[in-house]
């Protein structure tokens, strides 16, 4: 059975930079994870799609993040733009709704690491006029404004600035890469819903770029949603689309409305994908596999849609 799809994180922007971080591959048609051409085939599709910047980049480049982000920024306008048939940028919930009624995808911008605004709370109201509607506070480096999950370290007081900021303009706050040390301090000052646009389960698979599911809990309880991250080392060992069903009813136990789950698969943004899950067409397959399993439609559509989009409604108006 085929289900809308709305995805909260994807690097696909960097990917079609190609390996020289200066390319300029379509999104049309790719041999990536998400071209349109496979995407036509949901009946409805809102992507986000993230701008990645960490300062690894000066190093692995000779590249300033300042630069990456220019360019992944104007390969998604040149790539929208160049579709217009199929594709527009969306920026609000009811242009989402209006360009599924009328066949066409949507395109939402988000920031991954803000290394390429300078961490800058200041610059954060300029984004949200061209479309930002989502951000994190870091990737996997300590940064001025948190620990990652991998260096540990708190909000500092420039976080807590760059969240409220995010949070009045109606920019939702995603602590995927986060500490949890950074996690808590959020949760203490979230004025809104909070989310995890591309994060699991740690209690079934230990990672820490997974969830404890206390902080699943806590996501919950601010009304904001976690999306299921499709890369294979947060999933399980060996994992194939089985395995995935088994994460998502781990979480279900903990989210008995199914109002909190959603999907951000970081498509592009990982080398291993679960066995059975190939890409954007991969996800009627996970749609029939999960009603095989017990899951109803509504709770499919739910995850695959209305969850996203609703937490979208609460915040970015």
């Amino acid at each position: 059975m085929n289900f809308p799809v709305f995805d909260l994180h994807c690097d696909t922007a960097y990917a079609l930079l190609g390996k020289d971080r200066n390319s300029a591959g379509s999104l049309r048609k790719n041999d990536y994870h998400i071209d349109l051409d496979r995407a036509k085939t949901l009946p409805g599709y809102a992507q986000c799609f993230a701008c990645f910047t960490t300062p690894f980049m000066q190093e692995w480049y000779g590249i300033s993040p300042v630069t990456i982000f220019e360019r992944e920024l104007a390969t998604i306008q040149r790539e929208v733009d160049k579709n217009k048939d199929l594709i527009s940028i969306a920026y609000s919930p009811e242009e989402i709704e209006d360009n599924r009624e009328s066949g066409r995808m949507s395109a939402l911008l988000t920031l991954e690491g803000p290394a390429g605004i300078g961490y800058d709370p200041e610059l954060l109201q300029d984004l949200y006029l061209i479309g930002f509607r989502m951000t994190t506070l870091t990737w996997n480096e300590q940064n001025p404004l948190a620990g990652s999950h991998l260096t540990g370290g708190g909000l500092t007081d420039q976080g807590r600035e760059y969240v409220k900021e995010a949070q009045r303009l109606g920019m939702l706050v995603d602590v995927s890469h986060i500490s949890d040390e950074a996690f808590w301090d959020i949760i203490e000052i979230t004025e809104g819903p909070i989310v995890a646009s591309h994060s699991n389960s740690r209690s079934f698979c230990h990672h820490t770029r997974n969830l404890t599911d206390d902080m699943f809990k806590a996501i919950c309880q601010t009304g904001g949603v976690v999306g299921f991250n499709q890369c294979a080392p947060f999933v399980g060992e060996k994992p194939n689309l089985d395995t995935v069903c088994d994460h998502l009813f781990h979480l279900l136990q903990m989210d008995a409305s199914c109002s909190h789950i959603a999907l951000g698969a970081d498509l592009d943004g990982c080398d291993q994908l679960p066995e059975g899950f190939g890409g954007i067409q991969s996800y009627s397959a996970l749609a029939n596999r999960l009603l095989e399993r017990g899951m109803t439609e509504d709770m499919v559509y739910n995850i695959f849609w209305n969850n996203a989009w609703s937490v979208m409604n609460k915040c970015c108006m």
